[in-house]
């Protein structure tokens, strides 16, 4: 008996033994990130809007009319969900903006396809603001009267693009890690209205370094299988790199940055080595170039410019560069961009100047003599819009770079979040007085004086100015042609005088929001707070320590709180009690009067509260449905022409013959074509250099989503049939030598309204 307990007992000893190894065997060799708590997802997806003849959304520049690429646009996002439990939807959008009205029909389609797992609860979407890509999509007159009303396929385009990204990131759902971690950028981002950011108290001043948040914090999301999968950050600077008078689409700094850093995760699947330009080769040595310059020469003389043909639609896609060195089933590395608090915060990072006199302007009202319009903030590539694009683009990317390598603490603990709609037009605020409170209320939506102005990132025009809290007699006038404000609504946006009572104004249909929606996702430590706007830097501080104080009285570790800005609807500004005083524009767009921020704080705290009691809140009223409302006045596209012998998709201007261009010349080629607005060409290009390999193979290697190729299109008059489409090719430094050409994909219109898809290449040249 005892001997026979001893031979069990030693087999167990051996068994449990052998168990261990296998068990840290295991442990060691799961992945790299092993004992997920988490499932993570990402997805992205191309949501370019129309490249023609439609107002860009931003400006309110009547005279910027989209006409050409010049980065794709796009969603991205990432779901997190306890394996048994709950879940959180956040999608980036390369847009001005979120939309109520987009929100509600992704919600419906979402309902559709999932049922009740994804809601208005727990799915964020949120905008990058851009001011370069195309508008019309939002369901307030107001927000769309630029674009002469609503722009159908804005709207599609983002609805289809948004589904889309989410439906990739679901199916992308396994185990996985989230790490987060925060670093400064010092040189992306000035205060545009330090005047009102200096009437905030002293003593809350002296608490910061800087008059704006200069801290980025960052997410780095780790499959247990494929190792790291994607990345998001929030950082606040302006999408205003790119001026007001630019007709080409763009993710603007932001986007450009999304791009920067997604090429430099594919490119290092490829090679370890980093770019020593910081930006790097997205495909790297496509194939040896060839040794003797007059063989390439003679190579690419034998390539003249075709005919445009006809081709296929599928044809643009197949074609472009992005995913030819990405591994079989693994996930696209998904990055994104996020923005944050970023109502004063302006990337022309040298300050204000004097277009007429070059001297900095007036530091109070941001005036040259008093006018407005002939003050202008200037970018670090000045005064290339373009190179200040990539050079804020470049500083976001290399320290989103740093903070992704040296990502460590991980996100832990559970997933939830709170939601309501609330009526921020008439909403009760309790604010501190000494020895208690006061009660003040909120009012209906008002634009003053001061918006009309702009900023120096986009002045406005006619004799507006910022800091203007009487208003003029003459535009009082025309106002009340519009909506005469009553004594209460006056009063009750006081200091702001009023140019546009947009909140009362209801015809044909409501000029502005009342009711908004707040939001806070949780994810472990992590709180995203979803606001609904631009808060300045101060405002957003007031709301992200009110809210951490009430997260960090149920927690035992460091709360980590970013403000999502733009999120899920558009309410313009939102300032402290002290800036909306001074009424530059950031307090002159604030819509909802001087107490709108310590609403948002109560309601809030009111949310983060419930999270940590786990109780539910009231959904509060629901947002109206306008798209059955909405008027469109913008002219479709009746047809397309070439002149008699010519097809759509041949050469207007070729490339010199046997031509050699070197790095960084610029390449330019001119097509007949068509009107972009008759095919997006979504997740497919207008434009396309190819690099010859051999001597008849041809390899894309950049095409419209790429920073040095720019498609511009252009037509003789507003009403011609014809028109054409310039390429434009700034030879990258990194560019391989060798024999290149560059395409053109498009579709024209008949006039009986079919679509009919070509393709056009210039003769071919030399990179030397």
């Amino acid at each position: 008996m005892e001997l026979f307990s001893r031979v069990h007992f030693n087999i167990l000893r051996a068994c449990v033994g052998s168990w261990f190894w296998i068990a840290i065997f295991l442990l060691l060799h799961s992945g790299k990130g092993g004992n997920s708590k988490y499932l993570i997802g990402l997805g992205s997806y191309d949501i370019t809007g129309p490249a023609a003849d439609v107002n860009m959304m931003g400006y309110a520049n009547t005279g910027q009319i989209a006409a050409g690429v010049h980065l794709r646009l796009r969603a991205r996002t990432f779901i997190v969900a306890e394996p048994q439990g709950k879940r959180v939807v956040f999608v980036n959008l390369d847009a001005c903006m979120a939309s109520q009205l987009v929100t509600i029909k992704v919600l419906e389609r979402l309902k559709a396809r999932y049922g009740d797992l994804y809601n208005e609860k727990n799915v964020a979407i949120s905008g990058i603001h851009t001011h370069a890509g195309p508008g019309g999509y939002l369901q307030y007159v107001v927000y769309i009267v630029t674009s002469l009303g609503f722009v159908r396929q804005s709207f599609d385009v983002l609805v289809n693009g948004i589904e889309k990204s989410i439906i990739e990131a679901h199916d992308n759902l396994s185990p996985g890690s989230i790490f987060v971690n925060k670093g400064e950028i010092l040189d992306a981002g000035v205060n545009r209205s330090p005047s009102a950011y200096l009437n905030n108290p002293a003593a809350e001043r002296s608490k910061y370094k800087y008059d704006v948040d200069k801290e980025m914090t960052l997410l780095k999301f780790v499959d247990d299988q494929w190792g790291p999968v994607g990345s998001f950050n929030w950082f606040a600077t302006h999408g205003t790199s790119m001026s007001r008078t630019n007709p080409l689409i763009s993710g603007d700094n932001k986007g450009a940055a999304a791009r920067f850093m997604e090429d430099w995760f594919e490119q290092r699947g490829v090679s370890d080595e980093f770019a020593s330009e910081g930006i790097p080769r997205r495909v790297s040595n496509i194939v040896s170039g060839h040794s003797e310059h007059h063989e390439l020469l003679e190579l690419a003389a034998s390539f003249q410019s075709p005919s445009g043909k006809p081709a296929t639609r599928t044809l643009s896609v197949a074609r472009r560069v992005r995913g030819v060195l990405r591994q079989a089933n693994k996930p696209a590395f998904v990055s994104a961009f996020c923005q944050s608090n970023c109502g004063d915060v302006s990337p022309n990072v040298l300050g204000a100047f004097c277009i007429d006199s070059g001297l900095p302007c007036d530091f109070n009202h941001s005036t040259c003599g008093g006018k407005n319009e002939l003050c202008y903030g200037r970018g670090p590539g000045y005064p290339d819009e373009f190179e200040s694009t990539r050079i804020i683009g470049e500083r976001q990317f290399k320290t989103a770079v740093d903070l992704f390598n040296k990502a460590s603490e991980t996100l832990k603990s559970k997933i939830d979040y709170r939601h309501a709609y609330i009526d921020f037009s008439q909403l009760e605020v309790k604010i501190p007085k000494q020895g208690g409170y006061e009660v003040v209320k909120t009012c209906p939506a008002a634009m003053g004086f001061g918006f009309a102005a702009g900023t120096t990132d986009g002045p406005g025009a006619f004799d507006f100015k910022q800091g203007d809290d009487q208003g003029n007699p003459f535009w009082k006038l025309v106002r009340n042609l519009l909506k005469t404000p009553g004594k209460e609504q006056v009063d009750c946006q006081h200091p702001k005088p009023i140019l546009l009572d947009t909140g009362e104004m209801k015809e044909p249909y409501d000029w502005a929001p009342s009711i908004l929606p707040i939001q806070i996702l949780r994810i472990g430590q992590l709180a995203i707070l979803s606001v609904p706007g631009e808060f300045t830097t101060m405002a957003g501080r007031r709301l992200r320590d009110a809210v951490k104080s009430v997260l960090s009285a149920g927690n035992n570790g460091e709360i980590h709180v970013v403000i999502a800005g733009l999120t899920n609807t558009y309410s313009q500004y939102v300032t402290t009690f002290e800036e909306y005083e001074v009424q530059r524009y950031e307090g002159a767009s604030t819509l909802y009067g001087p107490h709108t921020l310590s609403a948002y704080i109560q309601e809030f705290k009111k949310l983060a509260s419930a999270l940590v009691a786990n109780k539910e809140v009231e959904p509060g009223p629901q947002p109206p449905d306008l798209l059955n409302k909405q008027i469109s006045l913008l002219t479709p596209v009746v047809m397309d022409a070439t002149p008699p012998g010519v097809n759509f998709g041949d050469v207007s201007t070729d490339v010199p013959q046997n031509a050699t261009f070197k790095r960084g010349d610029l390449v330019k080629v001119v097509f007949w074509s068509a009107c972009p607005r008759n095919d997006l060409m979504t997740e497919g290009t207008f434009a396309l250099v190819e690099f010859l390999r051999g001597k008849d193979t041809w390899v894309p290697a950049y095409d419209d989503d790429d920073f040095c190729l720019r498609f511009k299109w252009s037509r003789p008059s507003k009403l011609s049939t014809r028109s054409h489409a310039t390429m434009e090719w700034r030879i990258p430094k990194s560019a391989t030598p060798g024999v290149y050409r560059i395409k053109h994909f498009g579709a024209s219109k008949s006039l009986f309204g079919s679509i009919r898809h070509f393709k056009g290449a210039s003769s071919a040249f030399v990179v030397a």
